[in-house]
């Protein structure tokens, strides 16, 4: 029952990863249509913004909580601009050219942005420093869960909460909507959908590289191709749960980080991808609009 319990913790702490990464691709993919595959590198980014911030924190001896808060806020920050600045590269001027043009420039913008990192720091995987703290009162379910899992899954939880209170109850948040909704009628009523569009790459960056550091914390190794990964995957449980849907997103995350930690667990940790991606051929198969996503209905 204890080794039961801690797949069943390793799978929430996967979902929470593949969560914060998945809002993202499911936000973007809510207001313009399409999918951004730079998004992973926004993961990627953020965690080596946090390795080199936390380790400027750490030289002046900072305390372990404000040195992972600092480092997160400055992630989100850096990773956020990033994300601004592949919108307005990657995608705006493409917004009234063919679909696959876009998604061709996004695929670009993702090589680039992994061989930027590659050059700017290294091949080798990079040591990256605890920031969370072992909780003493855990001591005796150490082996069933440590602090990190808690402080992922709290910190995860929060996020996301935060997320669901913009979206729904402040202006910013009602203006993605209507900019989801209808662009034209949203540019008729006064939003700036270019700025809503850019905000929601911003928002969705900064939570790709909150997960990026947590992740990175947790495992405490980083390289350059840790994004390509991870976004396959946080693109694979947006699908998963329905693409366009913000519940979907978290809710189809932790669907396959749960399932890749029982079939590692109980199978094989060879088979860990090829279960996780069978899922999703299933959920393709037969419900191909996802767990929460909604079939789409063209008006003629």
């Amino acid at each position: 029952m204890e080794y039961f319990f801690e797949l069943l913790f390793s799978g929430l702490t996967r979902g929470s990863i593949y969560a914060l990464i998945a809002l993202g691709y499911t936000m973007v993919y809510g207001i313009i249509g399409l999918i951004n595959f730079a998004h992973g590198e926004m993961y990627m980014i953020g965690a080596f913004t946090a390795l080199i911030v936390s380790s400027v924190l750490t030289i002046y001896g900072l305390p372990l909580p404000a040195i992972l808060v600092l480092t997160a806020l400055a992630a989100a920050v850096w990773a956020g601009a990033y994300g601004f600045t592949v919108e307005r590269l990657a995608y705006r001027p493409l917004r009234n050219a063919p679909r696959l043009a876009p998604l061709i420039s996004a695929i670009g913008m993702s090589i680039f942005l992994q061989n930027y990192v590659l050059l700017a720091q290294t091949p080798d995987f990079v040591p990256f420093p605890t920031l969370i703290p072992e909780f003493a009162f855990l001591e005796p379910y150490g082996g069933i869960v440590g602090s990190s899992d808690l402080v992922i899954l709290a910190v995860s939880t929060l996020v996301m909460a935060a997320l669901t209170l913009l979206i729904k109850y402040t202006r910013i948040g009602k203006a993605m909507r209507a900019t989801a909704q209808d662009q034209k009628m949203a540019l008729l009523v006064g939003i700036n959908v270019d700025r809503i569009i850019s905000l929601t790459f911003v928002v969705g960056s900064a939570l790709a590289a909150i997960g990026g550091l947590l992740i990175a914390s947790h495992i405490g190794q980083i390289n350059f191709a840790i994004g390509f990964l991870a976004g396959i995957k946080a693109f694979t449980a947006a699908v998963l749960g329905g693409i366009g849907s913000i519940p979907g997103a978290v809710l189809g995350s932790f669907v396959l980080g749960l399932t890749e930690a029982f079939a590692t667990g109980y199978v094989s940790s060879d088979y860990e991808d090829v279960f996780a991606f069978s899922l999703l051929v299933l959920i393709l198969i037969f419900r191909p609009a996802g767990l929460l996503g909604k079939a789409a209905v063209e008006k003629v």
